[in-house]
């Protein structure tokens, strides 16, 4: 369709003659899963699960109360120290276990993450994928770990570092990418020997109560639970619970800030994974055209709802003009749909209404202020809440749309004149999650790369993840690291036991 502004936008493939993606008996127990089952009982109040998609509902979730919380805590409490005692090796086996149930039920896990989020089937089945590879990196890892040598570091006393488990460990986990970030946690914290209670946003909680029941024969009771319910009460009363000895969320910032003061008061470790503002930094040395290619996959994975997404170009003024034609070119190609509608569906749609009121309500206001639409730039019919792949130019420095997370499928094009200026500003967010730089100089590369506050810096990729190494921010993106032997750390604690041997 053509805006009266002649902009060219997508328009959402539907697939009404198309099959459903689930069917009821597809989907898992709408209860709470503690002490490995699902609990009988109506729930006294209920969450609905919207597919973004139709804007249908799909299920109703019980609404989780401090007092499920409570619950699941005891369990995992009671569960604690027999599943601590363990060996790497059995535990080891058990996550092989769950990496083998998972890949068996992939495409079901898939087409009901599909339905219950709009992402494209491509989308899904990637993080189906991801989420076998983490269990079976984390089996592997925890029989693999080094430390400190044993030995005499003060004269006839003999030090000896051992590494246990935390605990119970709390979690909580966002809407973006449901199954596949509670992965990146349970995956670590069971195979350091820790029990969890687990609560996934309201809004998608579909795949990881399935999870849990196609895991529940794996696992000893109290290993794994899983709490529905708001973030207010029963995120909190996890954050704030006596006998979590830690809490791991994936979230906003705003959501960061407030596990953190809850946890506060208990002395628990936290572990935030947050925002990003991706700057991708382009010079003029770089291949523009696999620059732009990139960043179609890279700034539009997942709708943009990514919080490493490569949503904000800073290009080298003298290249500007031709890479945005590049990055135009591709983003008018992206096809928009419903995930039914076809296997080359790249974009779906926002994950609700307040998150699309929200994306749109930056997109108008970036063009009251002057920011140029190159592509893109608005809603696209419903139902559905589909926002049609947006490119930005002529943003200045400084301007919401460049600092603020959008989550959404909107790239940002900037223009910087000298490397100082692109480090500078580059850094100028207060995100530090990711950032790619692009160039064929490969001291500029390192140098650039060296001087970028960011968690991960990629060069000439963007978004490129791999388990063995680690996935976390810095600033106002949080701490602690996902994926990695550095999770396996994250999880476990160091207890130093020294020997007198003097004779």
């Amino acid at each position: 369709m053509t805006t009266a502004a002649g902009l060219t936008t997508a328009t959402v493939r539907r697939a009404a003659d198309a099959p459903p993606l689930i069917t009821e008996a597809d989907l898992p127990a709408a209860r709470h899963f503690i002490d490995g089952k699902f609990p009988d009982g109506a729930p006294e109040r209920v969450i609905d699960v919207v597919d973004p998609s139709t804007e249908s509902v799909i299920a109703r979730i019980p609404e989780g109360t401090a007092e499920d919380i409570d619950r699941a805590v005891a369990a995992a409490v009671a569960a604690r120290a027999p599943w601590a005692r363990l060996v790497p090796k059995e535990r080891s086996e058990v996550l092989h276990a769950i990496a083998d149930r998972v890949a068996e039920k992939a495409e079901l896990l898939a087409r009901l993450e599909s339905a219950n989020t709009g992402k494209p089937l491509a989308v899904s089945r990637d993080d189906i994928g991801m989420t076998v590879d983490t269990f079976r990196f984390m089996a592997g890892a925890v029989r693999a770990t080094t430390s400190l040598a044993a030995g005499d570091y003060a004269e006839n006393h003999l030090s000896v570092i051992v590494r246990e488990p935390l605990g119970v460990i709390g979690v909580i986990t966002p809407w973006n990418y449901p199954l596949l970030m509670a992965a990146w946690k349970i995956a670590p914290i069971l195979a350091a020997g820790n029990t969890l209670v687990l609560k996934p946003s309201e809004q998608t909680p579909l795949t990881t109560l399935k999870f849990a029941e196609l895991v529940a024969d794996l696992l000893p009771p109290g290993v794994l639970n899983v709490v529905n319910g708001y973030g207010a009460v029963a995120g909190a009363r996890l954050a704030e619970h006596p006998d979590v000895h830690m809490i791991a969320l994936t979230g906003s910032v705003a959501s960061g800030r407030a596990v953190a003061r809850a946890a506060a008061d208990t002395l628990k470790r936290v572990h935030l994974e947050l925002g990003g503002k991706a700057p991708v930094v382009v010079f003029p040395d770089a291949d523009l055209a696999a620059a732009a290619a990139a960043l179609r996959v890279a700034g539009f994975w997942n709708s943009g709802q990514e919080c490493g997404a490569a949503c904000r170009v800073l290009v080298h003024e003298s290249v500007a003009e031709e890479f945005v034609a590049h990055l135009v070119g591709e983003v008018r190609e992206l096809a928009v749909g419903e995930p039914r509608a076809g296997e080359d569906v790249e974009v779906g749609p926002m994950v609700s209404k307040a998150h699309f009121e929200r994306v749109t309500g930056y997109l108008e206001r970036a063009k009251s202020e002057g920011v140029r639409v190159a592509v893109g730039g608005g809603a696209l019919d419903g139902p559905g809440y589909f926002v049609a792949p947006t490119v930005l130019v002529d943003v200045p420095e400084g301007a919401e749309v460049a600092r603020e997370e959008i989550f959404g499928p909107v790239v940002t094009v900037e223009t910087f004149a000298d490397e100082e200026e692109a480090v500078r500003r580059a850094n100028d967010v207060p995100l530090g999650l990711s950032a790619s730089v692009w160039t064929e100089n490969a001291r500029r590369s390192h140098d650039i790369a060296a001087r970028l506050d960011f968690g991960t810096v990629w060069v000439n990729s963007h978004l490129v993840l791999a388990s063995e190494v680690p996935w976390g921010g810095f600033k106002g993106s949080g701490y602690g690291r996902d994926l990695s032997i550095y999770a396996l750390d994250d999880y476990s604690r160091t207890k130093h036991v020294m020997h007198n041997h003097g004779r």
